[in-house]
């Protein structure tokens, strides 16, 4: 079971978390405003953000709108995706990071991807401190293979801490994390807050339709949500939100939530009208009979076994 996640004032932590990776990038001032209200009215309390998003704009952004009611949000950033994961980068970022958010902790810091250049000790050590120092009172990952989980896990318990969250991709589309990851958060209880799953926009359909967005502007989204598979498992999912009356975006989401791993879906847009379907989800009653004809659109991964045969 994961360990439940709480804000300061004692509220649970939200099933959707809202990622503020478009503040000050595709989202302007205006519109990430109209985003984080329309969040906050859906129930989100859990925000996530990084050092490294849209040059410091997306936290300085996050940072104004959450001062008036910050002990009821539970706010997460991320350090360390340029520069490593030693101990005088981590605070270096992470006190510029605090000066945008004009906070004085964090709920939740990540480093945002595993460096193999530095010792786990130096890493864990200082943020163990900053968690002594009331700086940060939770710490994640992301980005990080199973093993290099509880490699981390084991160095974090030689400070008197633990890994709390893990912050992995996971969508209809995307399904390797439940292979290992997903499985190893619930045993670990570490809280699986799983990015994109929209497929970067794919499990709207609106690229069936010659809309535009990241997997016609980045390269990298486009080669890897490019396989024929995915884009015939999207068609089946919007054929399947029509027949329901319900929007691909909500069923998407939703297919995530009702997963077996009490997995918390990182929703995100670049204005409300993108962002709303995705907001229904966390009120979709999905069936199992639903989500097994969802599931059974895309391949699901062989089990971690060299045994195959007899799993």
């Amino acid at each position: 079971m994961k360990r439940p996640l709480q804000t300061v004032s004692g509220k649970p932590t939200s099933v959707l978390i809202f990622g503020a990776m478009q503040f000050g990038g595709t989202a302007d001032q205006s519109a990430s405003e109209a985003l984080f209200h329309d969040a906050l009215e859906a129930g989100i309390n859990h925000f996530d953000t990084a050092f490294a998003y849209t040059g410091g704009a997306s936290e300085t952004i996050l940072g104004e709108l959450i001062k008036n009611n910050r002990e009821d949000i539970y706010l997460a950033t991320k350090v360390g995706y340029v520069g490593g994961s030693g101990s005088e980068n981590i605070k270096q970022q992470f006190s510029i990071s605090q000066k945008r958010l004009d906070t004085d902790y964090v709920d939740l810091l990540y480093m945002h991807r595993f460096d193999a250049e530095t010792p786990l000790e130096e890493t864990f050590e200082t943020l163990a401190e900053l968690q002594s120092e009331g700086k940060v009172r939770h710490i994640g990952v992301s980005n990080y293979a199973a093993w290099q989980v509880m490699k981390a896990q084991a160095v974090a318990a030689q400070f008197e801490t633990h890994i709390d969250a893990l912050q992995p991709m996971y969508s209809l589309v995307k399904r390797q994390a439940e292979v290992e990851l997903l499985p190893m958060c619930s045993d670990q209880g570490i809280l699986p807050a799983t990015y994109s799953p929209l497929g970067g926009g794919l499990l709207t359909g609106k690229y069936a339709s010659g809309g535009k967005g990241r997997l016609s502007e980045d390269h990298r989204y486009a080669a890897r949500y490019g396989p024929d598979w995915m884009h015939a498992a999207a068609q089946g999912l919007t054929e399947i939100a029509n027949e329901l009356a319900v929007s691909p975006a909500c069923l998407a989401v939703s297919w995530v939530l009702r997963s077996y791993y009490n997995a918390n879906p990182i929703v995100s847009a670049r204005n409300v009208d993108q962002l709303r379907p995705s907001l229904t989800a966390a009120k979709f009653d999905m069936s199992d009979e639903l989500y097994s004809r969802l599931s059974a659109l895309t391949p699901t991964p062989a089990p971690a076994t060299d045994r195959l045969e007899e799993a």
